[in-house]
């Protein structure tokens, strides 16, 4: 028995002394690459060591070769700690696991830096998964197993990611910015990152991190994230870039806009797009800023606007899209976004909402809200009244003192006074009360558009003048009496358009007056354009409140002289005596009051 004993370990000496040498013809180039490299010498050091170790597992055999569960003694998984871990286990199943490579990101044909841009950044789309697999009542799992994340691809590069996306996506954000700050990426469990309990797995040791991630967002979000999480953001974000909605409409963009018009149409095959549909696609773009001067950046929109187009056309059995088909994508869009105006302009037809569109009316005006649902914003006129009458509450304004007003609306009343107050009131305090309403308003007011429109009708009740009803007006106003631009220009005017022909038809007299800032904003429908060419409707353009006065009242304003005092007869004269007798009406008054009292 000693001599059977000492051969086993003469033979198992002669083994592994024959080993030595195939390992090292085998793995003497590998050493020589690995020089410089560390971890990969370790690495090649223990597989030899494996090797050695379970030198049974290579040598020939004419039967099938059987699994060895365990293999006791054996050395574990080269860069897998030896033990019940899942590694282990999953080792006990295939003895040759150790020779097989998982090149976790694989650059060898990249000639240039990876740009990566993740759209849904959740923690393992982020930062790599550990995938598991059941076995015997558990999960094991290896370094096969393992799978990269944004972070591993981007590396060496640019990550570009969705800010609102990343801050929904649990730990997503938290784990982003440690691996930026330590320059690292770890792939782990994100079970761990909550506390939970998790079986013993792989812990990978973490990827040096050289990247440059680009995080996009609205305003909104970057001014939450420059205030609640003020002190990472501000130290791992330093560059802010912001992008304009808008771009100049010149030569160098309008060529840039027909080149993605091209290039949507090769990549979602769409029929080309004729002169006049291209045109038209450069008119949306235009309207969608409101300026006749700039082009809309905002490329989604127009996109689906050339999808759309596309399908009229094939409709048609076109060969090409023509402008007629742009404009029914467009017109098909509105309808199915509009039934909100459609119902409003049913109930001024029918006479629920109080409006006139023809004739005249004293202290009475027709004003332009512009209603935003979203995704569709729609102008329509609204009835305003004014009441004035002797006493010294001033102005009243019945929206902020039933609360359905904002703060830009109240602050365009108080600017109301001063103006009146600078150009009527020099040598006598106005003593006036007067209120003022948005008729049959139930949603709240705001914005100050509609504070030159007000000043009209308070006038008009002053003077005793009438207003046309005919004549829509938008436009919000300094104490000095300048006129000053709004936004919404093109659905103010399209609504007063629209109410207009669906009332009684056009007369041939109605019309908007917007303030004259605004005339580069006008990007009108066709059927407007066209009704303006034919002089069946009217824009007015004005720079002060005595130009809109007189093309209201069809009275010259008038301006006061050296002395202050304004010719007869003008708007101004008018308003001016009868602040006067408002006045003397309360000096009576009060004086009946005092000789009364002695």
């Amino acid at each position: 028995r000693e001599l059977e004993k000492s051969s086993a370990q003469w033979l198992q000496e002669l083994e592994r002394s024959a080993g030595d040498q195939l390992v090292d013809q085998v793995f003497f180039e590998l050493h020589a690459l690995a020089q410089e490299i560390p971890e990969m010498r370790q690495f090649l050091s223990d597989l030899g060591e494996y090797v050695l170790g379970n030198i049974n597992l290579f040598k020939e055999t004419d039967g099938p070769r059987p699994a060895i569960p365990g293999m006791a003694g054996a050395p574990g998984m080269p860069g897998i700690p030896p033990g019940p871990a899942a590694g282990s286990a999953a080792l006990g199943m295939n003895p040759f696991l150790p020779f097989e490579l998982n090149v976790l990101v694989d650059n060898s044909a990249v000639d240039k830096l990876p740009i990566i841009i993740e759209p849904n950044p959740n923690w393992g789309n982020l930062f790599g998964r550990i995938e598991r697999r059941a076995m015997m009542g558990t999960y094991v799992s290896d370094h096969g197993m393992l799978k990269p994340g944004a972070v591993h691809l981007a590396n060496g590069g640019y990550l570009v990611l969705n800010a609102r996306d990343v801050l929904m996506a649990p730990g997503a954000w938290e784990g982003l910015k440690r691996s930026i700050r330590n320059q690292e990426a770890r792939l782990e469990d994100p079970a761990e990152q909550t506390g939970l309990f998790i079986p013993q797995g792989l812990r990978p040791e973490p990827v040096p991190l050289d990247l440059k991630v680009i995080v996009t967002g609205d305003e909104s979000i970057y001014r939450l994230l420059t205030s609640s999480d003020n002190e990472d953001f501000w130290d791992l974000f330093k560059v802010k870039a912001e992008f304009d909605y808008r771009v100049d409409l010149n030569e160098e963009n309008v060529m840039a806009y027909c080149a993605f018009i091209c290039r949507t149409c090769e990549e979602e095959n769409l029929l080309a797009f004729e002169t006049g549909g291209a045109a038209k696609v450069l008119e949306f773009g235009a309207r969608q800023v409101s300026d006749q001067t700039k082009l809309s950046t905002r490329f989604g929109q127009i996109k689906d606007l050339l999808i759309e187009a596309d399908y009229w056309a094939r409709k048609d059995d076109a060969p090409l899209v023509q402008d007629h088909h742009v404009q029914q994508a467009v017109n098909q869009k509105i309808y199915r976004l509009n039934l909100v105006e459609e119902r409003l302009q049913e109930m001024i037809s029918d006479g629920s909402l109080l409006l006139d569109v023809t004739g005249e009316k004293v202290g009475q005006i027709n004003g332009l809200a512009v209603y935003d649902l979203g995704d569709f914003s729609f102008g329509r006129p609204t009835r305003i009244t004014v009441q004035t009458f002797a006493g010294r509450e001033g102005f009243i304004n019945i929206e902020r003192e039933a609360s359905m007003s904002g703060r830009t609306h109240d602050k365009g009343v108080l600017i109301l006074s001063g103006y009146l107050g600078a150009k009527f009131g020099r040598d006598r305090p106005l003593t006036l009360s007067a209120s003022i309403c948005f008729e049959q308003s139930y949603d709240g007011v705001d914005g100050d558009s509609a504070s030159s429109t007000e000043l009209y009708a308070i006038a008009s009740s002053l003077s005793g003048l009438p207003l046309r009803q005919d004549i829509a007006v938008t436009g919000s106003v300094n104490q000095k009496g300048e006129i000053q631009p709004i936004g919404g220009v093109n659905q103010k005017v399209e609504g007063m358009f629209d109410v207009c022909r669906a009332a009684s038809g056009l007369t041939g007299t109605q019309g908007v007056v917007i303030p004259h800032q605004n005339v580069k904003n006008l990007m009108l429908r066709d059927d407007v354009v066209e009704a303006i060419r034919d002089g069946k409707f009217h824009v007015y353009a004005v720079k002060t409140i005595d130009e809109g006065l007189e093309i209201l009242t069809g009275t010259a304003a008038g301006e006061a002289d050296a002395a202050g005092e304004f010719p007869e007869g003008t708007v101004n004269y008018l308003i001016a005596k009868r602040l006067g007798e408002l006045n003397d009406s309360m000096r009576g008054y009060f004086q009946g009051l005092l000789s009364n009292g002695s």
